[in-house]
């Protein structure tokens, strides 16, 4: 039996193609308009298991073994991490209609003659270990119907960002970056795709060389040159650039393996971090161009809205427009995509569609994601 789902809270979780934790959020969506963001919480990824999942999502030797266990190994993680947060924030799950879990994605590949899209975190143990209803897999049907299966947040970007004012885009920063395009005319169907890497190639030059997670508010990046000529050549030699939408991508493309063979690891690592920073805040400044009509205001969430280089280096490239963070929306860019994630759940158990066929090309409006009750009874 489904719940009134609109009597109660769900919980959000997002573990993005950074690969750096778990972001989980409770949303109370009373009013489907303005949600009110509950609780949210940050949980990083242990060493050992943030290695074990790039080394998955990178290396093309890992075993079938290797990717059941780690699904398992994920999946618990997430059941504790969930019932903790449950527990500190003094939640009663008797109020929680739902959890949504994005999952860990290994593998993103929409096109070619057998598309696919895979996410990791055994969904079956967290419902188990919460006693929770979870909604997961949120990707594969759109695949199923013809379209990309990302990006997904962009439905929920319009039902809580659009203006009836000035066109908006809302760009989204995580390992990957992509962009929603909202139109304050309602006859303009919503737009977005991914744009190319966003944190991912500069987290992982900051780890490898830096031993950094992150290029803090990138002052490593600010220290460097901007090597204007290999940049130029990628941009115009890049066959992912040159897309036009619908388009998606993931880390496992835009890889360590795609920046060796790039060249680029010959450069001076400051120079490296400078460039591939300019290369995030080009490709999305370019990628506002294939939106159908021209963007008034710009805000930006994920990880990057707290990259202040990328940031300043983003504003300049965006000419006249205005730039900042989906907070002067209301909303804490650090907590946007969990939130759709939480939203994608509600969605699925109100049996209301969730993706958006002018975002990812789908052949039609679907429901999103397989339930996984809390008692294994329907």
């Amino acid at each position: 039996m489904i719940p009134n789902s609109d009597q109660l809270y769900y919980l959000g979780t997002m573990s993005g193609t950074s690969m750096d934790g778990l972001d989980i959020v409770a949303v109370d969506f009373s009013s489907a308009h303005h949600p009110r963001l509950l609780q949210t919480e940050f949980i990083a990824y242990p060493d050992d298991l943030k290695l074990a999942l790039q080394s998955l999502v990178s290396g093309p030797q890992a075993t079938i073994g290797e990717l059941c266990q780690l699904d398992s190994r994920l999946g618990q993680f997430y059941a504790t991490a969930l019932n903790r947060f449950i527990s500190d924030h003094k939640l009663e799950k008797q109020q929680i209609s739902a959890i949504g879990s994005h999952g860990q994605t290994i593998r993103h590949q929409p096109v070619g003659e057998h598309p696919y899209s895979l996410q990791i975190g055994d969904p079956n143990i967290i419902a188990a270990t919460t006693g929770l209803t979870v909604v997961a897999d949120f990707r594969r049907r759109d695949i199923a119907l013809g379209g990309e299966g990302a990006p997904l947040a962009p439905a929920f970007h319009n039902q809580v960002f659009r203006s009836e004012q000035c066109n908006r885009a809302i760009i989204n920063i995580g390992g990957i970056a992509n962009i929603t395009g909202l139109a304050a005319d309602p006859g303009q169907p919503v737009s977005g795709f991914d744009t190319g890497p966003g944190n991912c190639l500069i987290d992982w030059v900051c780890s490898e060389y830096f031993a950094r997670a992150y290029d803090d508010n990138g002052d490593l990046a600010s220290t460097g040159n901007i090597l204007s000529e290999p940049l130029h050549r990628i941009l115009t030699e890049e066959r992912y650039f040159q897309q036009l939408p619908p388009k998606s991508t993931g880390t496992d493309y835009f890889s360590p393996a795609w920046l060796r063979k790039s060249g680029w690891l010959d450069f001076d690592k400051q120079d490296l971090l400078a460039t591939l920073t300019e290369l995030s805040a080009i490709s999305i400044s370019q990628g506002l161009n294939h939106l159908p009509y021209p963007v008034d205001e710009c805000f930006v969430c994920g990880g990057g809205a707290h990259n202040h280089h990328l940031m300043h280096r983003l504003q300049y490239h965006l000419s006249d427009r205005s730039l900042s963070s989906t907070a002067e929306l209301g909303i804490e860019p650090d907590w946007v995509e969990a939130m759709a994630f939480a939203w994608l759940a509600r969605q699925t158990l109100l049996h209301q569609p969730g993706n958006l066929p002018s975002v990812t090309s789908a052949q039609k409006l679907t429901i999103l994601g397989a339930v996984y009750f809390s008692n294994g009874i329907c």
